[in-house]
């Protein structure tokens, strides 16, 4: 799929991994997710088995031979109203697209994964560019529909907020207060409903203070640095528990 984009080039997966001059930044490879957000099981269990299966919906943005974008998809089955979309968005998607292959079943949709940029390449337009080439993919692969689990990057200064709130806030134009809910908007895309547990992240006391430096002192709900909504503590499973909110959006390409 190698093509250009003004001066950048774009490979998938499979092109990437034949390439031995291509440099891959380190703060890119992570995601830079907060570290408790790379703590997902479903994630764990199943992010090279998806690049593997399905490394043409895997895309990459270069400037010369240093990538500064990746931009992850994959084929996906769900059956029944679009409005039904699952609660577990992020999770479901991936896992259903890794049984679905293992069944035989045949997708008839593409869900986003991801769209990551080097911090010094934001605000540029690419996140549109990055958008446009995951529909663009999907479109070539001869599907009509892409949905996307999105993870609001304002939401974090809400946490308090529950998302079904959120996403009704507005601009005086009308489009969503939130930055990529926005951008999504702008090319189309609908608001179908919120997945409330689009990811779960579980984890001790002592692993949710190793991932973010807090301190957690008693049984409750605290508010963490790049969270969407509070964590709960439990002291008597010795467990913390986050549940990622994110919205379910669709374009029709």
């Amino acid at each position: 799929m190698q093509q250009n984009i003004t001066h950048y080039n774009v490979y998938t997966q499979t092109e990437f991994d034949e390439r031995d001059d291509l440099i891959y930044p380190s703060e890119l490879k992570g995601g830079m997710w907060a570290t408790f957000m790379q703590q997902d099981p479903i994630s764990d269990q199943y992010w090279v088995r998806f690049h593997d299966v399905y490394s043409d919906y895997q895309l990459y943005i270069a400037e010369g031979n240093r990538f500064i974008a990746r931009i992850k998809s994959v084929p996906v089955f769900f059956e029944g109203d679009i409005a039904d979309l699952p609660d577990a968005g992020w999770d479901w998607a991936i896992q259903n697209s890794i049984e679905i292959h293992e069944k035989g079943i045949t997708p008839n949709m593409v869900s986003a994964i991801e769209i990551t940029f080097l911090p010094e390449y934001r605000g540029q337009g690419l996140s549109t560019v990055g958008i446009k080439l995951m529909r663009l993919n999907a479109q070539r692969k001869g599907f009509d529909k892409l949905i996307a689990p999105v993870r609001p990057n304002q939401k974090h200064q809400f946490p308090l907020i529950p998302m079904e709130d959120y996403i009704t806030w507005r601009r005086e134009d009308g489009l969503s207060y939130d930055a990529w809910l926005r951008t999504h908007e702008r090319l189309g895309a609908e608001i179908v409903k919120v997945a409330p547990q689009s990811m779960i992240i579980p984890g001790t006391i002592a692993e949710w203070h190793d991932w973010t430096g807090l301190e957690f002192p008693a049984t409750g709900n605290y508010i963490v640095p790049e969270a969407l909504s509070p964590i709960h503590i439990d002291y008597n499973s010795d467990q913390g528990i986050y549940y990622e909110p994110n919205v379910w959006m669709l374009h029709t390409i």
